[in-house]
């Protein structure tokens, strides 16, 4: 049996848990460690059957009618909670915008690997920004970059869409893309 440092609650990541004799509520429902229903109990009896198997009296769910309460060790619960939320953060697909720089005087075969590259960005569901950046004179002639940016846009091979036109940003044309459901 173990208590916990503040007063009314034990924390556990931003979670509040009452435990043993923090729980006020004068009825609990009760599940046991094996997650049997023991029904609705007055919070003494509760407490009573924890302490004879040596385990805590956790309050899991405080907003129900009557709160549902469980007896298990308060450390297993939290090692539970623990990989729970790793699991939930695993889950979530973060979704990054992810640059791709080109010029206009690369080669043929440089062009084939940032397509190669922004595939698989938008593969794996990124938003994609194309940058090509001109250098010196090449600034000169806005519509011959718009024309090269174009060129590889269509070189790209999975379906996808614009969501930035290209606009002109300093040192050249930048865009963004997004893939497509097929």
């Amino acid at each position: 049996m173990r208590g916990c440092v503040p007063k009314n609650l034990c924390y556990y990541k931003g979670i509040q848990y009452r435990i043993n004799n923090q729980i006020t509520a004068p009825e609990l429902r009760v599940l046991s460690d094996t997650g049997e229903n023991l029904g609705v109990l007055s919070r003494e009896e509760a407490l009573k059957i924890a302490r004879e198997k040596g385990l805590d009296l956790i309050e899991i769910a405080p907003t129900a009618k009557p709160p549902v309460a469980r007896t298990m060790e308060y450390d297993k619960f939290r090692y539970q909670k623990e990989k729970e939320i790793k699991k939930q953060r695993l889950l979530q697909k973060t979704k990054e915008l992810k640059h791709v720089r080109i010029t206009p005087r690369a080669a043929l075969n440089d062009l084939e690997v940032r397509v190669k590259k922004t595939e698989e960005f938008l593969s794996e569901g990124h938003k994609v920004e194309v940058g090509i950046f001109l250098r010196g004179r090449e600034k000169g002639n806005k519509a011959w970059g718009l024309k090269k940016l174009d060129e590889f846009l269509k070189m790209i091979k999975l379906p996808y869409q614009k969501t930035m036109e290209p606009r002109w940003g300093g040192r050249g044309f930048l865009t963004q893309i997004q893939g497509t459901k097929r």
